[in-house]
């Protein structure tokens, strides 16, 4: 996913099929590793020879996909799919040495020209794309993806009969055995130097990867809140689809990275008890005539009304998205009160205990680019295509509707009383993944310009089937509370 600059934003080049084909030859490629996303977000592959694929796979795509294989995909009696790759996303993976792999992410269709696959991930995220497009703008987004790095990691939960359990090892954590001599606290990970830090390596390693290889841009790394290992690579702000594909092809390179030295990622929101989780913050901002159309000189916080409205969108459809952007069960330990993860629905500028904030560390027409929404809500379990697009369906339905978010709360909400929460009308996020399926359940309209109403009862069933999992099986710490009884 090649890049230029101009005038600081990042324009991404556009290859061509011819292209492809020239630099698999340039690059002495061996194989391809055909990519796409299922609709909970994991990633999948096909590799063929690179001395097999042929200019008419490239325009036609690749009859390789038993779509009933794929959790949410297809049923087993109409499962024949197509995987079309996207010449623009042409990189190598770097840590193949001995058979030279180059990555190419792909679309997905029906078989027999029926069209595109309405479950595609990333064809959910073009329709958002072309929705922002018909509406007269354009949009940025930008991903702060959390996730979490352990030594190592072991659970029993085969056998359900003797008990379930799991552990984890990190060198940097107060419970290590066999630490590096600094370990940090619970909630005291934010930002400190090495020794510390033991992941400064890790993390330099796939930045490189990630902007030399891939294409995909960063400009700060470090360590997160968390103990044991949270870490934070900021990826440079890109449009609605290119974001999406650069946030799945992160996850795939840390795991990959972390592999190779002989440790484990995950982006898991909630591994550790009594810690701060995982988010995925989302940042986003239209656009129309080349400039940012979030940005008012003359507002005190210099937020135009169609920011507002969009935020307001935001807000009103904030316990829908929940399902979408908290998408597992594990999701639900990370918004509580406490943790810097916002539980409440409410917006403000530079408040973080807020699930909208308005960053302000710029003021002026200097820095209108910058201006933004930060949808602090998502964790990094989600699926970046279906987050971005239910975050534009939620946004413009409050442009269509002309939703005010009401006044911004610039008091820390995480300290207020209940009653001062109900008298300034903040609510609460869902509480679990059941409850936040009831929502999107009884209020999917505004996902409609975008998302099908079977990729949303699909959405909705999964999410279901993991709810009942951990619903009928008793928790660890249960003994501790009842065993006595």
């Amino acid at each position: 996913m090649p890049y230029k600059f101009n005038g600081g934003d990042p324009k991404r080049l556009a290859y061509t099929n011819e292209d492809v084909f020239e630099m698999l030859k340039r690059d002495q490629i061996r194989f391809i590793d055909m990519q796409f996303t299922s609709l909970p977000g994991r990633f999948h592959h096909t590799t063929i020879s690179a001395n097999t694929f042929t200019p008419d796979q490239m325009r036609d795509g690749l009859p390789k996909l038993d779509g009933s294989s794929i959790v949410g995909f297809a049923s087993i009696e109409d499962s024949d799919l197509i995987i079309r790759p996207d010449p623009s996303t042409y990189a190598i993976i770097p840590w193949l040495t001995e058979n030279r792999t180059a990555r190419l992410l792909c679309d997905v269709y029906w078989g027999g020209g029926r069209g595109r696959l309405t479950r595609d991930p990333r064809g959910i995220a073009q329709n958002a794309e072309k929705y922002i497009g018909d509406q007269g703008y354009s949009s940025y987004w930008g991903p702060e993806v959390e996730f979490f790095v352990f030594d190592r990691v072991h659970w029993d939960v085969l056998t359900p009969y003797k008990g379930q359990s799991y552990s984890i090892e990190s060198r940097e954590a107060p419970w290590s055995q066999e630490g590096n001599g600094y370990p940090m606290g619970l909630k005291r990970g934010y930002y400190p130097s090495t020794p510390s830090d033991t992941l400064t390596p890790f993390r330099n390693e796939c930045v490189n990867i990630l902007n030399s290889d891939f294409g995909i841009l960063c400009d700060n790394h470090h360590h997160e809140v968390a103990t044991a290992g949270q870490c934070e690579i900021d990826i440079m702000y890109d449009t609605l689809t290119n974001a999406a594909d650069s946030a799945q092809s992160y996850k795939f390179i840390v795991r990959n990275v972390a592999q190779k030295f002989e440790k484990v990622a995950t982006m898991m929101p909630k591994p550790i008890a009594m810690d701060a989780g995982s988010g995925m913050h989302t940042n986003v901002s239209l656009w129309k005539g080349g400039e940012n159309a979030f940005f008012d000189k003359d507002d005190p916080d210099e937020l135009s009304q169609i920011a507002r409205y969009f935020c307001g969108g935001i807000m009103d459809h904030a316990k829908a998205l929940s399902a979408i952007c908290n998408p597992t069960t594990n999701s639900y330990h990370r918004l509580v009160p406490g943790y810097e993860a916002p539980a409440y629905i409410a917006w403000s500028s530079s408040n973080r205990s807020a699930i909208v904030r308005v960053p302000k560390h710029f003021k002026g027409v200097s820095h209108a680019k910058l201006k933004r929404l930060e949808f602090r809500a998502p964790d990094p379990s989600s699926n970046p295509y279906l987050v971005f697009a239910a975050v534009t369906g939620a946004g413009m339905d409050g442009v269509r509707r002309k939703s005010e978010p009401g006044d911004p709360v610039q008091e820390d909400i995480f300290k207020m009383s209940t009653d001062e929460r109900r008298d300034r009308g903040i609510g609460m996020l869902p509480a679990t993944l059941g409850e936040a399926l009831d929502e999107l359940d009884s209020d999917r309209g505004f996902l409609k310009p975008i998302f099908t109403e079977d990729v949303i009862d699909k959405i909705v069933e999964l999410g279901r089937n993991d709810h009942r999992e951990i619903s009928i099986r008793p928790h660890p710490h249960e003994f501790y509370l009842y065993f006595d009884v």
